[in-house]
């Protein structure tokens, strides 16, 4: 048995979604939290070659600069995670899924939503990875 399928088989697998935000790319923040507009400068656990971009897609966690918002949290490094996306998708049953904004919300250290309230649907796939967010959230798309 050859290395790499002992290491697929280890790993955890996660359905493979259409990345559409590359670093530096602005998203709003669909929650209550207080921040208004974003900007992705870090996309965690992302592997890819060399002098390319990093990028985001529906359900990964994010480092993001809060650009707009209330005086505490403007100008400062926060965690988030991607719940929509622009660019098209497809799911596993054959669908293609598109929404209107790109919108992400804001968690703490521990993963759980800073929010109370998130504003608009959250794509399906984000509420699996991070269930958390399935308690806040008013509709699931």
């Amino acid at each position: 048995m050859s290395r790499s399928v002992r290491k697929k088989g280890a790993m955890k697998i996660r359905l493979r979604v259409t990345r559409g935000l590359p670093v530096g790319a602005y998203v709003k923040c669909a929650d209550n939290s207080g921040a208004k507009l974003l900007q992705i400068i870090g996309v965690t656990g992302y592997k890819g070659t060399k002098n390319r971009l990093a990028s985001a897609a529906v359900g990964d966690l994010v480092i993001v600069a809060v650009k707009e918002g209330t005086p505490e949290l403007e100008h400062t490094v926060q965690k988030a995670i991607i719940i929509r996306q622009k660019m098209p998708f497809k799911r596993k049953t054959g669908e293609t899924i598109a929404f209107e904004d790109n919108a992400a919300i804001l968690v703490h250290g521990d993963l759980k939503p800073r929010g109370t309230e998130v504003k608009g649907p959250v794509a399906r796939e984000a509420v699996e990875r991070f269930p958390s967010i399935a308690g806040i959230c008013s509709m699931v798309v």
